[in-house]
């Protein structure tokens, strides 16, 4: 690690000559592809520099401890263990400034609910995950755009909605959302007030860039027909809602929340772009990115990532065992201290890699 961190010295300070050429300087472009780079890596040169000082200090105190007068050996006894304290403090935290970033954090996502196994009662949490996860994004300063929606029963809720969550991290916050959401609540059509259990799964998918995926018109199926509203009623007079089939994969992609063909068709496609890099990262890299169906699995109730107890008021991670007794919290988008455990959990595991 040493080797690398100093190769991360020499690049850091490199790029400190070229942003203070005015050249660099004159071309935006470049400027901004060095600075990005530069304060990439900075935090992890700071820190080496006082891992070396504080390692200096350590040797410095040894020595002293065998050569220095009387006075000097006792100062220099008392100075060892919060130097050694100090040096194992910055050695985890170069660990973890050295693991390997996740080249898709800061993209937009589009973020899939679906409801699973439990009728009328997992499209009404359907709905509630919906709302948690708007109020998330607000709570965080993003900005939430509906792509499609279908929805549940007479009693409301969702059979699947789909939106893009644009804002700065929005991949690295919610990543670990993906999977089957389990919810444990007396629904209220129950007469005999007997706790049911449902499943709604999640997908959260890094938005795709047109130029990373490249998608041939010759492979696509577009249909298009008139948007149906609750309860199957027209409410539109013209066929805008738009049904894309990729033909290689198989994946079907439905859009019909806009008035416009065009722009479902433009939503559509955005929605497609990303489960087929998606995909593609799923096969190239599991580590990094799982693939959608890897994400989401079945839907039964069995294979969950997390269950909501209402009569308990209870949320438990089952990744992590975290186990929240604020659940009306959490449901209003209080889910920063889930993201956290699950975020410290997920880095802890990985500092254990051979690699690092």
């Amino acid at each position: 690690m040493l080797t690398k961190l100093r190769e991360i010295e020499n690049r850091c300070e490199e790029l400190e000559g070229l942003l203070s050429d005015p050249e660099i300087i004159a071309n935006y472009s470049v400027y901004q592809k060095y600075a990005k780079e530069h304060a990439g890596i900075v935090d992890i040169v700071r820190t080496y520099r006082e891992y070396r000082y504080i390692t200096s200090q350590v040797e410095d105190n040894k020595d002293l401890l065998k050569e220095g007068d009387a006075d000097l050996r006792e100062l220099a006894k008392e100075e060892l263990p919060h130097l050694r304290e100090t040096l194992h403090a910055l050695e985890e935290k170069l660990k973890y400034l050295m693991l390997p970033t996740n080249p898709n954090d800061e993209r937009n996502v589009f973020l899939e609910i679906r409801a699973g196994t439990g009728g009328d009662e997992a499209g009404l949490f359907a709905g509630d995950l919906f709302r948690m996860y708007t109020r998330y994004a607000e709570r965080s300063n993003w900005k939430v755009e509906f792509i499609s929606s279908s929805l549940s029963g007479g009693i409301g809720g969702f059979k699947e909605v789909v939106l893009l969550v644009e804002g700065n991290g929005a991949y690295s916050r919610l990543k670990y959302e993906s999977g089957v959401h389990r919810v444990q609540r007396v629904p209220l059509t129950e007469a005999q007030g007997r706790i049911h259990t449902s499943a709604v799964t999640v997908a959260v998918l890094p938005e795709a860039e047109e130029v990373e995926v490249n998608i041939d018109p010759n492979e696509l199926r577009i249909d298009v027909y008139r948007s149906t509203g609750h309860g199957g009623q027209s409410v539109n007079t013209t066929d805008s809602a738009v049904r894309i089939t990729h033909i290689p994969t198989g994946l079907v992609v439905t859009c019909q929340d806009e008035k416009s063909q065009h722009k479902n068709k433009a939503k559509a496609l955005k929605v497609l772009r990303a489960r087929l890099f998606e995909q593609a990262s799923g096969e190239h890299d599991a580590a990094i990115s799982e693939t959608r169906k890897q994400q989401v699995g079945s839907g039964d109730r069995s294979q969950r990532v997390r269950t909501y107890n209402f009569p308990q008021g209870r949320m438990t991670d089952h990744r992590i065992g975290l186990t929240l007794y604020n659940l009306e919290n959490i449901l209003d988008g209080d889910i920063d201290t889930i993201i956290d455990a699950l975020t410290t959990h997920y880095q802890t595991e990985a500092l254990k890699s051979p690699a690092i």
